[in-house]
């Protein structure tokens, strides 16, 4: 079914009289519906919509753009029939078929971890490293959801002053977890105050009113690869290969939104009113800055939006050059889809496909 778009949207001066042939794999999971909502909320311009899904998935009816479409099988034919391709896979499914889709002259912007580290393949947040899309070879990579959070953070502070040392813990919601996550947070929370015992399945141990420092498996220097993810990518994303990166991430009871206390070394001396006036400017950026009076991000009100919310701006008093903020943002949209659409965006407005 061809979806026309009747406009551009955030796309301004975009010449596509119908837009681009889009398939979105793994249509039916959390992170391929937010996408398709996002492509809709921002008027993306598609000329035809495929989703596609394993073949349990197969036949499913999803609302896009007024019209009802039917979920398809993956298969090559796909590709060879689509501009761009949006996958909200696993790694193994991603490493299988993103090299066909490109070979298909498909670009593809990828969700997973497959293809986030390899040599010529752009790990790109739209308001730190654009440029980097120019350099596609059929595939880009959407980095990890904490990672893009903190980036889009930090990256004018890094301009403005230059980073050397960043510590960072996380408090990572259950729905990065994906739905069972969030059936488990509810179930225990019941089960508790029903004072039933019930026992973990999708996380480590119990995780109503519990907090759990474990989130993926452990690697060297027992750091889990979800925090090494975090050194890894913001290397990449940063172009800053020698930063300094020590994090910490936390499974927390709540349901949506990730939120990030970040420490800051800087080469130049940089005040807290330095940086909050930076941070104002940064794209992608809201300051909630004025403590005395209770403002600040809370996970609980930065849900279901696309900016990245800074707050808690202050001197950390620990060393010379020191910086200290609260971060909190939608994993789900910004830390996945929305980053993932206004990647597409650049791809079709400068013809990268």
């Amino acid at each position: 079914m061809r979806i026309k778009s009747p406009g551009l949207g955030s796309l301004g001066g975009l010449d596509v009289a119908q837009g681009l042939r889009i398939a979105v794999v793994g249509a039916t999971g959390a992170v391929g519906q937010e996408m398709l909502k996002v492509l809709e909320e921002r008027n993306f311009a598609v000329e035809e919509m495929l989703c596609l899904a394993d073949p349990r998935e197969a036949g499913t009816k999803i609302k896009f753009k007024g019209e009802t479409l039917t979920v398809r099988e993956v298969e090559p034919a796909a590709f060879a029939q689509s501009d761009l391709a949006l996958f909200a896979v696993g790694n193994d499914v991603s490493l299988a078929l993103a090299p066909m889709a490109a070979e298909n002259n498909c670009v593809v912007i990828d969700n997973s971890y497959a293809f986030r580290l390899q040599e010529g393949v752009p790990l790109v947040v739209p308001e730190v490293n654009p440029g980097d899309i120019a350099n596609h070879k059929g595939i880009i990579a959407n980095p990890n959801c904490s990672t893009i959070i903190m980036v889009v953070a930090i990256n004018t502070l890094h301009l403005a002053a230059g980073l050397k040392r960043v510590v960072v813990s996380t408090y990572q919601a259950v729905s990065g977890a994906g739905k069972a996550g969030l059936d488990e947070l509810e179930e225990h929370a019941r089960a508790y105050l029903d004072k039933r015992e019930v026992k973990p399945v999708v996380f480590q141990h119990p995780i109503a009113f519990n907090l759990i420092p474990h989130i993926d498996v452990f690697v060297d220097e027992n750091y889990t690869r979800e925090e090494m993810k975090m050194v890894w990518e913001t290397r990449k994303i940063m172009h800053a290969p020698e930063l300094k990166i020590a994090p910490t991430a936390v499974r927390v009871p709540v349901f949506r939104s990730h939120s990030e206390s970040i420490n800051l070394e800087t080469e130049k001396p940089l005040s807290a009113a330095q940086a909050r006036e930076i941070l104002a400017s940064a794209p992608g950026v809201v300051v909630q800055d004025d403590p005395l009076a209770g403002i600040y991000p809370m996970p609980l009100y930065t849900s279901d939006k696309d900016q990245v919310f800074v707050g808690r701006i202050r001197r950390d008093i620990s060393v010379d050059n020191g910086l200290a903020i609260w971060v909190a943002a939608d994993q789900i949209r910004k830390g996945a889809a929305t980053n993932a659409i206004q990647i597409a965006e650049i791809v079709a407005e400068q013809n990268l496909y």
